[in-house]
């Protein structure tokens, strides 16, 4: 019996040596893989502030590169992920695609940068398509890597333009040393707006599908090509749970469609997961997911890192499963005493790889185009009438109405529409227009307009006039005037490229009362007027009378969302850039005196109130020349709380 015994404890051991492999299998077969993403680059390689002519600590992919090394460095298994809007804005994207020009076979200075860091793949982002189909076909050439995009085809709307999806085929290390063979899908989506932002490019060449439908068609297929792990890269907002279709922000609904695991997204210039989203529906910041699937969205101009951080498990038999999700965020620097400090330094080798753009860009800014007799600056720019805008709309005017002189259209009374682009706000303290007296430069031109957007005219009744107007007052918050405590007048939601001043006309703005569209254009306080007094010529306008209104080919395309402004009523497509028009009005004007003419300002609302608002602190020393604006004490993050009494 001893015996008997003795054999068959041994046959079990021998039996448990036989089954060794399938439990340590199952014991190491935790694969733990690192997803980082960069979004909204805008040709800012470097550190470098191209309009102040200066180094600037609080962006650069520069120093992104450095926080991608060393995340990298932490990890057994990663992935390096673009989403877009990488090739324009700034001037050194336009220097390369304006002045010394993209050939066949050059590789552009945003992919000489990325090359060094071995990403995994792209997507294209809207702002992609704002220099051509062609000037994109060669910048994506030079990349190292796959760029993807699902929902642009060709005009037959049943081919794909460009390669909907990619599946990575890698070898991820488990827990235990050993590798693992697995299918990763990379699938890419853009806004189908830009059929509108871009149409004098895309009309006629390719047509934009909506995200969340394209999506439900490629993410099964993509599973039944063999993905085992599907990472959606929209650049797109996050949105709304609304349903809409061609909807720009789709974030939130995409993160409902089944099958996808880790979602990577942009073009909203925001960061995710921050407290900003905290009372967001289906949000986890402390998990960083959205509907239960881990996001990222880092930024812009390479302020901060995108990290999904993913726990997977496989069986014996190859399948993986998701264990767990990890969504966060690297800074490239850090808030001290309202100061930005940087946490990282510049990567040499990305330094140096565009030396030589870099350079040509200086060069090309510092060229002088004319003088102005006074400082030019943009720190009240959302509170009164402003300097750096009566530039734009001044130069505008005077191009179309030499445009529109003996044609059909030269009897139309000439409006136009421009907005304070740098207002402080996701840029910082310091993202204000600041030019002094003396010469201008490129620079200082790009500094006052800061898209590649084309110059258009639309065609619009006194009364849509009026409506166009409403919608820009949408910036401001209800003010009470029943309070005596300073109340804060800036909906920070709100962009201040939406914040219209339209000059030709005069008009006052009644704060008092609630905003008649919210922020996607909808008409959401049919008895509110916010706009009082709108008159031309000294006299009420005519809600019949037609005008010609300059603008910008976002805008006229229906960018923003305005009532009635939606590409149908355009009456001239320049080809010239709002910037070419400027420079070509300061080379015409040779001296120009920046002086705004006052055209708009708000109404009193009954009782002497306070408004609040936040500009740099540079902006004191411009209070004589704004009336009735007191400082009120330091803000967050750098700014200057500011106070406007309306008696």
């Amino acid at each position: 019996m001893i015996g008997k015994l003795r054999l068959h404890r041994a046959a079990l051991a021998v039996l448990a040596a036989v089954m060794l492999p399938t439990a340590t299998w199952a014991a190491d077969a935790t694969v733990k893989l690192r997803i980082m993403e960069t979004t909204d680059i805008h040709v800012h390689v470097l550190n470098y502030d191209y309009y102040r002519d200066r180094e600037d600590d609080t962006f650069g992919f520069s120093r992104t590169a450095t926080l991608i090394r060393q995340a990298r460095a932490e990890a057994a298994n990663s992935l390096l992920i673009d989403n877009g809007d990488l090739i324009q804005g700034n001037p050194l994207g336009d220097y390369v695609a304006r002045e010394r020009g993209l050939k066949r076979g050059d590789v552009h200075p945003v992919h000489k940068a990325m090359n060094l860091l071995g990403y995994d793949a792209g997507n294209i982002g809207n702002h992609e398509f704002n220099y051509g189909l062609e000037y994109l076909e060669i910048a994506l050439s030079g990349a190292k890597f796959p760029y993807v995009n699902a929902n642009v085809y060709h005009p037959d709307g049943t081919r794909n333009y460009y390669t909907p999806y990619v599946i990575l085929e890698r070898k991820l290390k488990d827990e235990g040393g050993r590798e693992r063979p697995i299918k990763i899908g990379v699938i890419g989506f853009v806004p189908p707006q830009i059929m509108q932002w871009d149409k004098r490019h895309l009309e006629g060449k390719v047509v934009a599908k909506d995200i969340i439908e394209t999506a439900r068609k490629f993410v099964p297929e993509m599973k039944s090509k063999g993905a085992d792990l599907v990472i959606a890269v929209p650049h797109s907002g996050l949105g709304t749970g609304a349903r809409q279709d061609l909807s720009e922000n789709a974030t939130w609904r995409l993160a409902q469609v089944d099958g996808i695991d880790a979602i990577l997204f942009g073009h909203s210039h925001l960061q995710f997961p921050s407290e900003q989203f905290k009372d967001f529906p289906g949000v986890n910041l402390a998990r960083g997911t959205i509907n239960g699937v881990a996001s990222v969205m880092p930024g812009f101009w390479g302020s901060h890192l995108g990290i999904v951080d993913l726990t997977l498990s496989v069986d014996d038999a190859g399948k993986w499963k998701l264990a767990d999700k990890q969504g966060s965020l690297r800074a490239i620097f850090k808030v001290e005493d309202r100061k930005r400090i940087p946490v990282v330094q510049n990567d040499p080798e990305v330094v140096a790889a565009v030396k030589e753009e870099h350079e040509g860009a200086l060069a090309f800014v510092r060229k002088a185009v004319g003088k102005t007799s006074a400082h030019i600056h943009s720190y009240f720019s959302l509170v009164q009438d402003d300097p750096s805008v009566q530039i734009v709309t001044d130069a505008q005017k005077w191009y179309v109405e030499n445009l529109l002189k003996g044609t059909e259209h030269g009897n139309l009374a000439v409006l136009s529409a421009g907005a304070p682009f740098k207002a402080g706000g996701r840029g910082g303290a310091e993202y204000y227009t600041d030019i002094p007296a003396g010469d201008i430069a490129i620079k200082n031109v790009a500094d006052l307009y800061l898209y590649p957007n084309t110059l258009q005219v639309v065609k619009v009744s006194g009364a849509e006039v009026k409506e166009w107007l409403e919608m820009s007052a949408g910036i401001f918050n209800q003010i009470d005037p029943n309070k005596t405590e300073p109340q804060a007048l800036i909906n920070s939601g709100f962009p201040s490229f939406n914040y219209d001043i339209i000059d030709g006309v005069t008009y006052k703005i009644d704060v008092s009362k609630p905003r008649r569209y919210d922020n996607d254009g909808k008409l959401v306080a049919p008895d509110s007027h916010r706009i009082v007094d709108l008159k031309f010529q000294g006299k009420p306008i005519d809600a019949a009378q037609m005008f010609a209104v300059a603008t910008n080919n976002y805008r006229a395309s229906g960018g923003g969302k305005f009532p009635k402004i939606d590409g149908k009523n355009v009456i001239v497509e320049s080809p010239e850039e709002n910037r070419g028009v400027i420079i070509d009005y300061m080379f015409d004007r040779k001296s120009i005196d920046p002086t705004a003419d006052g055209n708009w300002s708000f109404a009193s609302v009954g009782k002497p109130v306070t408004l609040m608002f936040e500009s740099s602190p540079a902006a004191e020393k411009f209070l004589s020349a704004a009336p009735g604006v007191k400082v009120l004490g330091p803000g967050e993050a750098g700014f200057m709380r500011y106070g406007l009494t309306l008696e």
